[in-house]
């Protein structure tokens, strides 16, 4: 079973920073898709960053400019570099990775923001 295993989650001030990691198994790293979606309570999840296996990324509207996607290819990471937090982000962030119809998701991250 393919497991995505995210790290970085926890509460910051508005105007803080995180970095979220999703570690993967090699053999998905290198052709998927890597994405990030979030889920705020009561609402529906929505697809923050992606980036492809060519290097192309991107962004929900909403994160433009203060969110930035990255890997590691040397360690089959993906990171999400968040700025400048607003308490609107706060939600659980996932780790998805997608490839035609296959997908896999991590357990989620827990992000809050408030002062």
């Amino acid at each position: 079973q393919v497991q995505l295993v995210e790290s970085g989650g926890g509460w910051v001030q508005p105007g803080g920073s995180l970095r979220l990691s999703c570690a993967a198994p090699r053999t998905i790293f290198n052709i998927y898709t890597m994405n990030w979606y979030r889920q705020a309570p009561g609402k529906q999840r929505e697809l923050v960053a992606a980036l492809t296996s060519a290097g192309y990324t991107n962004y929900a509207d909403s994160v433009k400019g203060r969110f930035t996607i990255s890997r590691d290819n040397a360690k089959n990471t993906v990171y999400l570099q968040m700025n400048s937090l607003k308490p609107e982000d706060t939600a659980i962030y996932y780790c998805n990775a997608v490839r035609d119809i296959t997908t896999y998701w991590g357990q989620g991250t827990q992000v809050t923001v408030s002062s």
